[in-house]
C-alpha cells in the first residue's frame, strides 16, 4: 500500500463544496470517481474543506492505493478527466505518515471584493461586488486586533464538540488594480466560515457601518450574533497550504 499526494486547483462555482455529500456534485466526489477509473476505489483526505462556491488555487489531498502508479502520468490523467473545473498539477508518492490535513502547518486564503459602483458580469463568480467606497486603513485597524491566538466563536459556525480557538498568523487588506480590494489571511487552521465572517465584518468597518474599535469587543463576546454574518462564497480562494 503506497500513499500519494496530489496538489490541485479548482473553480468551485458549480460544486457543492469539497466534501463528498449524497446526491450533490462535490470536488471530492468528482476526484474520487476519477481516481477509481485509474486505480481502484479510494478515499481522499484534504488540507481544508471548502464550502459551496469557494475556489482553490492550491489544495492538497492524500490517498492510499495498492496499485502501483506513475505519478506524472497520474496527474495528467486526472486533469484530462476533471478539467477544466479541476486541475491536478502535481502528483507524488508521500511518506507513510504524511497527511494532507494533519501535516499542514498553515493555510492561506485570499478574498476578492470588487469595489466600484457597478458590477462586472465576468467576475461575478470570483469576487463579491460592494458598491460603497472603502476605508482600507480602518479595515486594517480592525484586522490587526484579530491576529494571534483567540477564541473566534463570534466569527465561526460552531460545530458540536469542536474548539473555536485558532491562531491567526496574519491578516491584511490591500487595494489592487481593476477596482479590487483583497483580503489576505493566514492561520494554522480555520473553523467553518471563519474567513467569510471576518470579511463581512471588516467590510462593514470599511464602509463605516461599524467602528474598527469594536473589533476586540466583538471577538471577546464569543457570540455569533455579535458579528456581521458571512460574505458570499464566490470571492474566496484557498490560496496556499504550507507544510
Amino acid at each position: 500500500m503506497a500513499r500519494y499526494r496530489l496538489d490541485l486547483a479548482y473553480d468551485g462555482s458549480a460544486f457543492h463544496g469539497f466534501a463528498r455529500q449524497p446526491s450533490q456534485r462535490t470536488v471530492q466526489g468528482q476526484l474520487e470517481r476519477a481516481l477509481t477509473k485509474i486505480t481502484e476505489p479510494v478515499g481522499v483526505e484534504c488540507a481544508g474543506r471548502t464550502d459551496a462556491g469557494v475556489h482553490a488555487r492550491h489544495q492538497v489531498v492524500t490517498f492510499e492505493t495498492s496499485i502501483p502508479i506513475e505519478a506524472d502520468r497520474m496527474a495528467r490523467s486526472l486533469s484530462k478527466l476533471l478539467a477544466p473545473e479541476i486541475v491536478v498539477y502535481r502528483c507524488e508518492e508521500a511518506p507513510a505518515d504524511f497527511s494532507a490535513r494533519f501535516s499542514a502547518i498553515s493555510r492561506r486564503y485570499k478574498y476578492r471584493v470588487l469595489n466600484r459602483p457597478f458590477p462586472d458580469p465576468l467576475r461575478r463568480f470570483s469576487s463579491w461586488h460592494v458598491p460603497e467606497p472603502f476605508d482600507v486603513d480602518a479595515m486594517n485597524e480592525s484586522t490587526a486586533q484579530l491576529v494571534g491566538v483567540h477564541d473566534f466563536a463570534s466569527f465561526c459556525r460552531k460545530a458540536e464538540g469542536r474548539s473555536t480557538v485558532r491562531e491567526l498568523l496574519s491578516a491584511n487588506w490591500t487595494s489592487s488594480e481593476e477596482d479590487l480590494v483583497i483580503f489576505d489571511v493566514s492561520a494554522t487552521a480555520f473553523c467553518h466560515q471563519m474567513v467569510r465572517s471576518l470579511v463581512a465584518f471588516t467590510v462593514d468597518v470599511g464602509r463605516a457601518r461599524v467602528e474598527a474599535s469594536t473589533t476586540t469587543e466583538v471577538l471577546e463576546a464569543k457570540d455569533r450574533n455579535a458579528a456581521r454574518g458571512a460574505a458570499p462564497a464566490c470571492g474566496l480562494v484557498l490560496w496556499e497550504v504550507c507544510y
